[in-house]
């Protein structure tokens, strides 16, 4: 991996692959730059992708106070890093933050929002104070518990769950990145319901789900395309429980950059 100086100082590190248009992979909660690795093998042989680790997760840094700003911040420099201008594939809380990034004026070409969690339709946001819990955790010392919380409230996960999780191998990994489950809670309870200036976003969106995945998503998406003013919703098969079918996935993002958004179709099928 390569690794870059964010505005604020915090190394970022990335992957970059490929030749061609830029595409910038962002990532949602407990995700590093190798969870989208499967669907950027299927998109290098005609575009560079650069994957990285969100502050504060893999082989990045971190610096405190968090804010949404360092993060779009840390977005741009990939962008910069890409070529200058890149589209951007956000998953799940990654799908947020590339909204919000594309609203702030970033030198975004096309957005593709897999599974972002907005509060709309059926889905509702977190509650406002679930960040400030979660950093109270981590600060005294207790980064399993923050990790607990955040899959029950943050994510919806049920209790027997989360205690099998808790059990399992990867827990010491989640632990690891506890801190992280703070900076996804404060995207998904400030910017889970878009704001006006997300929704006024022109860039040819896809917002996407999988059709085996989580309740609620599917009709949030469908919202979202709706209110975007050149979005379609579009369903691959497969996806269950909010996973990314990645050779289906690719095509979508390759159709996104070549679509144009003059006749705009909201329901849309892979």
């Amino acid at each position: 991996m390569q690794t870059l100086t964010s505005v604020d100082g915090t190394p970022i590190a990335y992957d970059r692959a490929g030749h061609g248009p830029a595409i910038v992979v962002t990532t949602g909660a407990f995700n590093d730059h190798t969870t989208c690795a499967e669907l950027a093998a299927h998109l290098t042989g005609d575009h560079t992708v650069v994957t990285y680790d969100r502050r504060a997760r893999g082989a990045s840094g971190d610096t405190a106070p968090y804010a949404i700003e360092r993060e779009l911040e840390d977005l741009a420099a990939i962008i910069d890093v890409a070529g200058g201008r890149a589209a951007v594939f956000g998953y799940s809380s990654g799908g947020i933050l590339a909204l919000a990034a594309a609203a702030a004026g970033l030198p975004i070409t096309h957005l593709a929002l897999y599974e972002a969690p907005f509060a709309l339709g059926t889905l509702t946001a977190g509650a406002a104070d679930l960040p400030a819990r979660l950093e109270n955790l981590v600060a005294d010392g207790r980064p399993g518990d923050a990790v607990a919380l955040f899959q029950t409230e943050g994510i919806g996960l049920p209790a027997p769950v989360v205690e099998q999780i808790r059990s399992s191998p990867a827990w010491p990994s989640l632990v690891a990145i506890a801190q992280s489950t703070v900076y996804d809670a404060t995207l998904t309870t400030v910017l889970g319901v878009p704001t006006p200036a997300m929704l006024a976003v022109d860039v040819p969106t896809s917002v996407i789900t999988g059709a085996e995945t989580w309740p609620g998503l599917p009709e949030s998406a469908a919202a979202l395309a709706g209110l975007l003013p050149h979005a379609r919703h579009v369903v691959v098969p497969g996806g269950a429980n909010h996973g990314i079918p990645p050779l289906a996935t690719a095509e979508v993002v390759r159709q996104l950059l070549v679509w144009s958004p003059a006749v705009r179709d909201v329901h849309d099928h892979a």
